[in-house]
């Protein structure tokens, strides 16, 4: 019998995104394959401390509650010890523990270091094998501003939007307001450019709102994106793939609140309708956006999707591209898979099968240059 796959799951980490890492974490280690994969539990303190698991020390419980009472102390380290092939961890006393390597991660970090290449970039560094999209695809799908420029290149229909960059907001916010409004009218919704789970979005009704909502939304990131206003069905799709990726069935969220923010998603009781019932011409047209996007960030692994459906005109509008979206049973990705015939645990396994296909792949890339094998071609 060959011997089990170490897998990495990674969570916690330094964004407002830290809690939902963390259920999202859980789930993934309860529901993993056992037969063919050993868990090894990596937690990221919302201070940047790294968490390896050691003898007495369950990186999840400490994250979790009111463990978070009995974190040790000590100054975060700038990269976690034993990276490449994350070699000795230490114990809760900082004496040296068992050996924690890894085979492949799946890194459940939400947001900012985590999802937008930051994290990417480190396990590239230490040569490891990761679920999901590489250093360019998380960057750019983190980024909302930049992702909607590469969306309108690829002629893929999006809402009329204006990008306010901190800077100008300082110098000129009469001006930025008035170039903002525009474009995008009343009502319309401001949001970060560069965070996650609804985290400092707004919706505008009169224009003596707009001012506080920027100024909000620049609170977690340098980049405001104020964006027209649409009565939509908000409909999600999830992409599961590298080179050949398939898209599910559609997902529809129905918020419990005015809109689908951070309350709604995870305070209270929104409903999930999967599959959401799209007319077959609309849904093929959603499927082909989806996958043009995916293809357009040059994203792997996993994506889901999102998008709006006017509820009057019938126009469809892709709204944003999250590549590591919620993880619990209950979250849309998993069940829009669920219900296109991939199974939870399935799922697992096969964005790690994924994972090391792409490590594969980039590790057959020559790194070195011969004149003699250039001629020869």
């Amino acid at each position: 019998m060959s011997r089990r796959l170490r897998v990495g799951v990674l969570f916690g980490g330094r964004s407002v995104e830290h809690e939902v890492s963390l259920i999202s974490a859980r789930s993934v280690m309860e529901a993993i394959d056992p037969d063919r994969f050993e868990v090894v539990p990596i937690g990221i303190t919302r201070a940047g401390r790294w968490l390896p698991p050691a003898p007495g020390r369950d990186p999840l419980a400490l994250l979790a509650g009111a463990a978070r009472n009995a974190l040790p102390g000590g100054e975060p380290p700038a990269v976690p010890a034993g990276l490449p092939g994350w070699g000795v961890s230490q114990s809760a006393t900082g004496a040296p523990a068992a050996p924690a390597k890894v085979d492949v991660v799946f890194p459940l970090v939400h947001g900012i270091f985590g999802e937008d290449g930051t994290m990417q970039g480190l396990l590239e560094i230490a040569g490891l094998p990761y679920v999901g999209s590489g250093v360019l695809g998380s960057a750019l799908g983190m980024d909302k501003d930049v992702a909607r420029t590469l969306f309108a290149a690829a002629g893929l229909p999006i809402v009329p939007a204006v990008c306010i960059r901190a800077p100008e907001w300082a110098h000129d916010p009469a001006g930025a307001m008035s170039r903002a409004l525009a474009v995008t009218g009343l009502p319309c919704f401001v949001k970060p450019a560069g965070s996650g789970s609804s985290v400092g979005v707004s919706k505008v009704r009169d224009a003596a709102g707009l001012a506080p909502a920027i100024t909000y939304a620049l609170r977690y990131d340098r980049k405001a994106l104020v964006e027209r206003g649409v009565d939509a069905r908000e409909i999600e799709i999830a992409v599961l793939g590298n080179d050949a990726p398939e898209a599910s069935v559609p997902g529809e969220i129905v918020p419990c609140r005015e809109f689908y923010d951070y309350e709604a998603k995870y305070l209270a009781e929104s409903e999930l309708i999967v599959p959401a019932a799209i007319p077959p011409a609309t849904l093929g047209e959603m499927r082909r956006i989806a996958l043009a996007a995916f293809r357009a960030l040059d994203l792997a692994g996993m994506a889901r999707v999102d998008f709006f459906l006017d509820r009057k005109s019938g126009a469809l509008y892709l709204n944003e591209v999250n590549t590591i979206p919620g993880f619990t049973p209950v979250s849309m990705y998993p069940r829009l898979w669920e219900a296109t015939g991939v199974p939870y645990r399935a799922l697992i396994s096969r964005l790690i099968d994924l994972a090391l296909e792409r490590h594969a792949a980039r590790a057959a890339l020559e790194t070195s240059f011969s004149p003699a094998r250039a001629e020869a071609r």
